[in-house]
């Protein structure tokens, strides 16, 4: 009996044993499969980043410069009052002698010269107004 109870308690403690290594064995599996997952993601990661500079350099666009003559454009003065108001004036003073003369071109033209001396003397008064 004594030894019957022996090699089961034996049996008991080697299995044990046994089934200890068995469990360090498979982690070190566990541990060496998800270094491999890693390892793969990363070869993929690295494979893109070699495929992606590949495709930027392709796309990059050679740009050669010719020499160009740079046309500068200068301000337009731009008129004055004095001169805005001597055009309107001319033109409606012209109008209006023409419509109130007998004589409608010599109406027109005193009529003319009249408008673009009043509205000559309105303009240069708005641009001194304005400084």
């Amino acid at each position: 009996m004594k030894t019957i109870g022996l090699m089961v308690v034996s049996l008991i403690f080697f299995s044990c044993q046994n089934q200890a290594k068995l469990d360090v064995q498979k982690e070190k599996q566990a541990s060496i499969d998800s270094m491999k997952v890693v390892v793969e993601k990363q070869r993929v990661i690295d494979s893109m980043k070699v495929e992606m500079t590949k495709i930027e350099k392709q796309k990059e666009v050679v740009v050669v410069n010719h020499k160009t003559e740079t046309v500068t454009t200068t301000k337009r003065k731009k008129w004055s009052g004095a001169a805005k108001g001597a055009v309107i004036g001319a033109g409606v003073g012209a109008v209006t002698g023409a419509l109130v003369s007998k004589k409608k071109g010599t109406g027109a033209i005193i009529g003319g010269l009249a408008g673009a001396g009043v509205g000559a003397g309105t303009g240069a008064i708005i641009d001194d107004s304005k400084k």
